[in-house]
């Protein structure tokens, strides 16, 4: 067997091997030493639904990865889910189509209570999810296809996509004027850069003096690379004064073109972004820094609030068909009031509010969490 043939074996038995084995990540039980899953049933007014089932498992799946966002995002959807005292397995597919769909096969073939999908964006998901629901899986969809709306029960999740776009575009016109030089970083095809998108064509009618000079995107495990070196590469077609900002509608979009304008001495340009991480907070505050503003929402928070939403579907309580969780601004002149550098954590302290919400988080969740020790 050549070394090529060989490769594409081991790969294929890799995949079998991952999905077989729960789809990748898994860590349950409780601070009490239980089993993993194991639900305590000594709760008060603890839904029948939830004190019925010795465990409780739950499946978080996701398209897109290779990001901090995306490790922020299963990482808050395990914690409140393991808080809970639910099982919780996650796994990423990392922009690959046909593992995601394996994953959401492999869970509706398992035993899951509930499953957690993120950014299914195509008509293959919709099949998929139908299938969950024939059996019986109650499901919540973050950043996904809006055909999922057509199936019963299925609560679509998203951050305010529109408000996200807004804050960040109404920064970049304060800060840069009407009549902008920009490059926009986007990529076409996923629901949340649709809504993205129509923000910023309704900005370029209201500011007709506005010109876009380049546009470029793609979303694999490479984004950032790939976005560093076509920005550099860029950059070498239009001198200073030919460029004052770029719109990045990712974060993994902003980290690349940074790092090309740090590298390329650049940072006259400045970076108005949507999403943040320790890693993007880390790059705006450095010395010079060209990223100049993100709008975001905390995503160990949306990770949370689905696994809530879910947990109430398990339990039998009513949810809505859609959620859409609040957006906030983070500037350089917010950062700079911290006397200390400011991460993920710290952020409150500057953005009232930041990474807590109440939303779905009912009281015998709490009651449970307390048990739990969390």
């Amino acid at each position: 067997m050549n070394n090529k043939k060989f490769c594409t074996l081991f790969a294929l038995v890799m995949t079998i091997v991952i999905v077989a084995t729960g789809c990748g990540q898994t860590n349950g039980g409780n601070s009490n030493g239980g089993n993993a899953g194991e639900v305590t049933k000594d709760i008060e007014n603890l839904p029948a639904a939830i004190a019925e089932k010795d465990q409780i498992k739950l499946m978080v799946i996701r398209k897109i990865g290779g990001d901090d966002h995306t490790a922020q995002f299963l990482a808050g959807a395990k914690q409140e889910g393991e808080a809970l005292g639910f099982k919780v397995d996650t796994f990423s597919a990392n922009g690959d189509t046909a593992k995601f769909h394996d994953a959401i096969a492999q869970a509706t073939d398992s035993d899951y209570d509930g499953v957690v999908i993120s950014h299914g964006d195509d008509p293959a998901t919709v099949e998929a999810v139908q299938k969950l629901k024939d059996k019986g899986i109650p499901v919540v969809a973050f950043d996904s296809i809006g055909d999922l709306s057509g199936i019963e029960g299925v609560t679509l999740t998203s951050q305010n996509d529109e408000a996200l776009a807004q804050y960040a575009l109404e920064q970049l016109v304060k800060e840069k004027g009407e009549e902008a030089k920009i490059v926009y970083l986007w990529v076409d095809g996923f629901p949340p850069m649709v809504r993205r998108n129509k923000v910023y064509q309704d900005t370029l009618s209201k500011y007709p003096g506005i010109k876009e000079i380049e546009r470029f995107g793609v979303a694999n495990e490479n984004t950032s690379v790939e976005t560093q070196n076509a920005v550099a590469a860029m950059l070498t077609k239009h001198p200073k004064g030919e460029i004052d900002a770029i719109f990045a509608t990712w974060d993994a979009f902003a980290i690349g073109a940074a790092r090309a304008l740090i590298e390329a001495g650049r940072t006259e340009i400045k970076i108005y972004g949507i999403d943040v991480s320790n890693a993007d907070l880390q790059i705006m505050q450095e010395e010079n820094s060209p990223w100049a503003a993100t709008a975001a929402v905390d995503p160990k928070m949306i990770g949370a609030v689905n696994v809530r939403l879910l947990a109430k579907k398990i339990a039998g309580e009513e949810t809505p068909a859609a959620y859409s969780l609040d957006a906030a601004l983070i500037d350089q002149e917010s950062l700079k009031k911290s006397s200390s550098p400011v991460n993920m954590v710290s952020l409150a302290d500057i953005i009232p509010g930041w990474g807590t919400t109440d939303a779905f988080e009912e009281e015998w969740m709490k009651a449970l969490k307390k048990a739990n020790g969390k």
